[in-house]
């Protein structure tokens, strides 16, 4: 069903492409002179045109905020694993990929994928149409079997898996339209056993933006830690405090363009390591949107 739903998409969203393609055409015959009512006027002199055309403002495209309903219908996908669908009302993943406007079509690049909990749900967001690169680092040795599990099930068609470290991920200059680095920010400040780091902060984020796509957005949400802890609450308790994460990505020329709440939690003091059972799920948590300048 979503395969026919993301066809569906593309065909009403290549339809206003036609449309608007016809009204320019329109535009253009209306414009033209009619051979039936006479010859049309000579055209102006260049510079008469040059001294009167107004100018012409190229702006980028705009992309229209969508709901959070909208993508409920690719979480009830009746191949998603009772699992993961249990931990939705912890996640809100409708409303995550709302905040990152995630559509049919889009290559994403999903950093530290975990067990593809969200890639699946990526996975079928993007359609057919559409790309997902999944990174995850060589010392998450878990990744593979988990997302063996899921392919092997039949997801993650449009998916590719790649095992770099965070300063050197694999995809092309300017081909990606959002980068997602879900609960993993602090990541950068913590090095497991027998590993000398899962990539620098400033060759993190140059990465971040040398891929994206000029007008292209990075999303962050993280495990917060309180306001002016060191970046070593990443590797004590796997948090990091929201203003570090806008600091390394503004250094390296993304411009933060939106905050979400939608995963706060007031009730959690930001002390508790996130593994601890009494927040575990539950921490405050900061969602972030920035955007490569066009």
């Amino acid at each position: 069903m979503t395969r026919n739903r993301d066809h569906r998409r593309g065909a009403i969203t290549r339809t206003l492409l036609l449309s608007g393609v016809a009204a320019v055409l329109a535009a253009a015959c209306a414009a033209s002179p009619d051979p039936d009512v006479g010859a049309a006027a000579p055209p102006a002199p260049a510079a008469v045109v040059a001294a009167t055309a107004p100018p012409v403002a190229v702006r980028p495209p705009t992309v229209s905020p969508i709901s959070a309903a909208a993508y409920e219908t690719l979480l009830a996908h009746p191949s998603r694993p009772a699992a993961d669908r249990a931990d939705d009302p912890a996640r809100k993943p409708a409303d995550v990929l709302a905040f990152a406007s995630i559509r049919p079509g889009d290559t994403v690049l999903e950093m530290e994928a975990g067990r593809g909990w969200y890639s699946e749900i990526l996975s079928r967001a993007l359609g057919p149409e559409g790309k997902l690169i999944v990174q995850y680092p060589p010392e998450f040795a878990y990744g593979g079997p988990a997302f063996k599990e899921r392919t092997d099930a039949g997801g993650l068609k449009n998916a590719r898996i790649t095992i770099t470290h965070f300063d050197k991920l694999d995809a092309p200059d300017a081909s990606v339209d959002r980068v997602l680095w879900i609960l993993g920010p602090h990541e950068i400040y913590y090095t497991p056993k027998d590993s000398a780091g899962l990539g620098t902060e400033a060759g993190t984020y140059a990465e971040i933006m040398r891929v994206l796509k000029p007008g292209g957005q990075f999303i962050a949400m993280d495990h917060a830690a309180n306001a002016g802890a060191p970046s070593s609450t990443g590797q004590t308790i796997h948090r990091v405090d929201p203003a570090i994460v806008i600091a390394a990505a503004e250094r390296a020329g993304l411009k933060l363009t939106g905050k979400s709440d939608v995963l706060a939690n007031p009730d959690d003091d930001r002390t508790l390591m996130v593994f601890n059972p009494t927040v575990r799920r539950h921490t405050d948590q900061f969602l972030l949107r920035f955007m490569k300048p066009a």
